[in-house]
């Protein structure tokens, strides 16, 4: 899967959670979820293992503390479906 798809795909499970869309439609992969989109730190619990589901995937504990930005999710994601 190409890293625009994965993106797109990040931004919608992230949409449930953030509380202003219009952060999210301009959202990068430079965006911090937790400082720039709001997301509360038990919420990036949620989208972490939404991701899993959707993209069939395990992300360790280790790993999901290294995400911080869209980007970060991207490239593990990335690396994970290679």
């Amino acid at each position: 899967m190409d890293e625009n798809k994965i993106l797109e795909e990040i931004k919608n499970i992230l949409r449930p959670y953030v509380k202003d869309g219009a952060l999210l439609d301009q959202a990068t992969t430079e965006t911090h979820i937790l400082d720039d989109l709001k997301v509360n730190s038990a919420r990036l619990v949620d989208v972490i293992i939404k991701c899993e589901d959707i993209f069939g995937l395990t992300i360790e504990d280790d790993e999901a503390d290294r995400i911080r930005t869209i980007g970060d999710a991207v490239k593990l994601i990335q690396e994970k479906l290679s």
